[in-house]
């Protein structure tokens, strides 16, 4: 009963938990998750098997997640204030969406009082990511996908599967994409569609788009049929209060939200301390005493004022503004 519907769609099942012995299952298709400890969530630092389990899975899946490290206040207060920013995109009429209206890109508020050091400066996200690709990965790119409710005049659609390393770029990892949602995220309301152990796969011959077009980094048809009937995708369940951590190559999809509140998924990026990435951040200057006083990443910032970040956050680039590449 289960094959015509893997043809066609994502599984929605509950996310694999770590086990010792059996987490890593051929063709499964959901994530591992990682539920910490009390000790660890209170130290916000995971274990040395739980740091296994989490290299472990971006190794073999491309992904992995873990669970009740991020404080819901957080959470909670920049929901309030992104949700509304969301519909102020959504009417814009050069509304930054990627790939389909349903799906936009939105950035947070560069100011003090919505930046939450458990979203943005999270100790356990820094230790998987500095553990993965080297000590003090670089931080450069911090937006948000917004899975928008549908309207009668834009009924939801899928983002295309698609890679967001749509350029010339190393086989092995460099870039791991840090997505934290703001609730709690379902198949119902837009939960990321994700291809694991895709990660090895996302070379430019397997894409139709090149970076620079609007729809970029698609990958081939029949690369999907292929890759589907031995490992299909699925769309997980992800607990508010945790994070996501993804190879930059996983291929993956935007979903439609078919609830009435917008789903906000923040998506922040930490390349490899080689990676000659010469993005930078743009945060207000009031944020600058809490960057410099965290010694886990390496933070380029353009400083601004505070009046100049609240008037331009909202108008930023969006898609293929943003290069990923690295320079020679």
């Amino acid at each position: 009963m289960l094959k015509p519907l893997l043809r066609n769609a994502s599984i929605f099942l509950p996310q694999r938990r770590f086990a010792s012995g059996n987490a890593f299952q051929r063709g499964n298709p959901l994530p591992i998750t990682i539920t910490p400890s009390k000790d660890e969530v209170d130290r916000l630092q995971l274990s040395s098997q739980n740091l296994e389990t989490a290299i472990g899975s971006l190794h073999k899946d491309g992904l992995v997640v873990i669970e009740d490290v991020v404080d819901h206040g957080s959470l909670d207060a920049l929901n309030e204030v992104m949700t509304r920013d969301a519909y102020v995109l959504r009417d814009k009429p050069d509304s930054p969406f990627n790939y389909n209206p349903g799906n936009i890109q939105q950035d947070p508020p560069p100011i003090l009082e919505h930046f939450h050091r458990s979203i943005f400066l999270n100790p356990v996200t820094s230790q998987v990511t500095s553990t993965f690709l080297g000590p003090r990965p670089k931080w450069t790119f911090c937006s948000g996908n917004t899975a928008m409710p549908p309207t009668p005049e834009s009924p939801p659609q899928s983002q295309p599967v698609h890679t967001d390393a749509d350029f010339a770029h190393p086989a092995h990892p460099f870039a791991l994409v840090i997505n934290v949602p703001l609730i709690t995220m379902t198949p119902n309301n837009g939960s990321t569609e994700v291809w694991l152990g895709t990660q090895n796969n996302a070379d430019l011959d397997a894409q139709d788009g090149r970076h620079g077009e609007r729809a970029s980094g698609r990958i081939k048809s029949h690369l999907l049929e292929e890759r589907r009937a031995t490992r299909p995708p699925s769309q997980p369940f992800v607990k508010k209060g945790s994070i996501v951590i993804r190879d930059l190559h996983l291929w993956h999809a935007g979903k439609g939200n078919h609830t009435p509140d917008p789903r906000v998924m923040l998506a922040m990026i930490h390349f490899a301390p080689w990676y000659r990435n010469p993005m930078r951040l743009e945060f207000a200057e009031e944020i600058r005493t809490v960057i410099e006083g965290q010694s886990g990443l390496e933070v380029p910032v353009d400083w601004i004022s505070r009046e100049k970040a609240l008037s331009s956050y909202l108008n930023r680039g969006f898609g293929n503004s943003y290069d990923f590449n690295q320079t020679p």
